[in-house]
């Protein structure tokens, strides 16, 4: 048994970031999965910021919520930028 007058050291281990076009694409899928348009319910969230446009399904709305939503417009435009051949 250890002596409760030492102290104790925790090790964490840190989650990898996911980088915003991750997050996007799960985000995406766990919408089409639960039956819902990503389209529109991503649009209703990046504009209003009221996550429940975003279901809990595999953890989507806890995820989308740790990125601003200005990050989120720009990842999407870049995207629209780059394959739409404008840069």
């Amino acid at each position: 048994m250890q002596s409760i007058n030492n102290t104790q050291y925790f090790k964490l281990e840190k989650e990898p970031e996911l980088q915003v076009k991750d997050v996007l694409e799960m985000v995406y899928a766990a919408l089409r999965e639960k039956g819902y348009n990503p389209l529109n319910q991503m649009v209703g969230y990046i504009m209003s910021g009221d996550p429940t446009y975003i279901t809990s399904h595999k953890n989507a709305r806890s995820m989308i919520m740790k990125i601003e939503r200005d990050e989120l417009v720009e990842e999407i435009l870049k995207a629209y930028i780059t394959n739409n051949s404008w840069d």
